[in-house]
């Protein structure tokens, strides 16, 4: 039974209703997520605080959850923000999952992070509502259940980056200093990101469902997210093979989109793959400057597992994963469950290759489908990666009027290309000012560069915000072009380039 959803008019303390007229905010929480069994969560409030501070909220995801806190200080919003206080009427929760991180399987669970509730919102869908970083859980294992702010900081502009270019993405409310050092390789500021998603249920999920060899939990789980997610497959004849298809279908797309703009998440565990097909769990994600497949940034990541070319792989080894735990609610026969999750998850390929291939015309403003087009993009693709130019200017540079100017584009190799792809655009039927509109619709005139991005977080830590707030002002509008864009589009110089990223766990 779904449980009536908490409106904040009634607050925890007199003091608190004073101090923080928490009833003019806005929030209307529910608990839908509690209706499934006890094995798939704790109730438990977020830890304390020394001494929370605002840095950062994002007034504009505030805005479309319905939320205002204008009635509220900076340091009433940062006693909320951190989980220092509680309003009466919320069950805060961490979440219990598992997942096969580098492809060991291991149960798991918010180890540092806590569910404030979700939030109705007015079109009657609802967003998770989550701190990160708000202390120990049950899950959490070794870990000391918090995090740092430099961590936070490069979520928030990541996820919001990504929601820019029109990528599903969880998104980031606000970020809080907690007053508090946290113990790394060295003593960090301490920081609670609040993010919200469409939900947090993971394959990951899945897999502690069927871990837990309880038909029921699994049943329960997908009940629960086929109606939270995709109620239209409730009247399918195969619930669990029609889910298994949506989400397959979401992450292909997810895969596409971050193949376009080299994107690389760094860390695609099992856990870190949303149902919903947002990208959520932004770690040592950065940006690819030049082409390259192999490129890989993570740390952890010493074999290239998830490396940029590698991507889609993983997407549909992940979906194997999930296949597997479903094999029980694919069909009573497990030989025929092995045949229908194999069949199903043995179209990623194909199904990937279409999708890349249409988004790769789009790039290339090849708005119609001739027989040599994936040769043409190729051709180019091994151009790039020969003379190692730049992912995003390349293309951005190909979506003018005019041909590219540079000694790379003086090349024969590169002219040679270039008459092709010329020749294929005039036997279109579609002009060519329509072709360059569609290109830089899709190809980025800016993104996150990480030696932008690491500069604007150090100074950050340092009690500097002010380059990053210039970075996230010129990332919400990726592809227009602009004079004051310029510093942020150039590749990073040799002593900028940045070659590793980290977890920050």
């Amino acid at each position: 039974m779904v449980k009536k959803p908490l409106y904040c008019t009634v607050i925890m303390t007199k003091k608190w209703n004073d101090n923080c007229k928490l009833n003019a905010c806005g929030f209307q929480l529910d608990y839908s997520y509690l209706d499934l069994p006890t094995a798939f969560y704790t109730k438990i409030n977020p830890s304390k605080v020394k001494l929370p501070t605002m840095v950062i909220l994002n007034d504009q995801v505030a805005n479309s959850l319905g939320l205002n806190f204008s009635h509220m200080t900076l340091k009433e919003q940062a006693k909320l923000f951190s989980g220092n206080v509680i309003p009466a009427g919320v069950e805060p929760f961490a979440q219990a999952y598992a997942g096969h991180q580098f492809g060991y399987f291991t149960k798991l669970g918010d180890g540092r992070a806590h569910m404030l509730g979700e939030q109705l919102l007015a079109d009657g869908s609802r967003m998770d509502i989550q701190f990160k970083g708000s202390g120990r859980t049950p899950y959490s294992r070794q870990g000391d259940g918090r995090a740092t702010l430099g961590p936070m900081l490069r979520e928030y502009i990541i996820s919001e980056a990504l929601y820019a270019l029109n990528i599903p993405t969880t998104r980031s409310l606000a970020v809080i200093t907690t007053g508090e050092d946290v113990i790394r390789e060295t003593l960090l500021p301490g920081a609670i990101l609040t993010r919200i998603a469409q939900s947090h249920i993971r394959v990951g999920t899945f897999e502690f469902a069927a871990a837990n060899r309880d038909e029921n939990l699994l049943t329960r789980l997908l009940t629960y997210t086929t109606n939270r997610h995709f109620p239209e497959l409730k009247s399918e004849k195969n619930v669990g093979l029609a889910f298994l298809e949506k989400v397959m279908n979401l992450q292909v797309d997810l895969m596409v989109h971050w193949m376009r703009v080299g994107f690389i998440h760094g860390v695609m565990n099992t856990d870190n793959m949303a149902i919903s097909g947002q990208t959520i769990d932004y770690g040592p994600c950065a940006f690819m400057d030049t082409y390259n497949p192999a490129t890989v940034f993570s740390s952890i990541d010493h074999a290239g597992r998830y490396c940029f070319g590698n991507q889609p792989n993983i997407a549909q080894w992940n979906l194997a994963r999930l296949a597997e735990a479903l094999l029980p609610l694919l069909d009573t026969d497990q030989s025929k469950a092995i045949e229908i999750a194999q069949d199903t998850i043995g179209s990623f390929k194909v199904l990937y290759q279409t999708k890349w291939l249409e988004m790769m015309r789009l790039k290339l403003g090849m708005l119609d489908s001739k027989p040599g087009d994936e040769q043409l993009i190729n051709n180019l693709l091994e151009w790039m990666k020969v003379n190692q130019t730049d992912y995003t200017n390349t293309f951005r540079e190909l979506s003018q009027l005019d041909k590219p100017v540079g000694k790379l584009y003086d090349r024969n190799d590169f002219n040679v290309w270039y008459k092709s792809w010329q020749d294929r655009l005039a036997e279109s039927k579609h002009d060519k000012k329509s072709a360059l509109r569609v290109m830089k619709q899709h190809n980025p005139a800016i993104i996150p560069r990480n030696h932008n991005v690491e500069a604007a977080l150090n100074a950050a830590v340092e009690g500097d915000l002010n380059g990053f707030q210039n970075l996230l002002d010129v990332l919400k509008t990726p592809y227009q072009d602009a004079d004051h864009l310029k510093p942020y589009q150039s590749p990073p110089k040799p002593s900028d380039q940045v070659y590793q990223t980290f977890c920050g766990t």
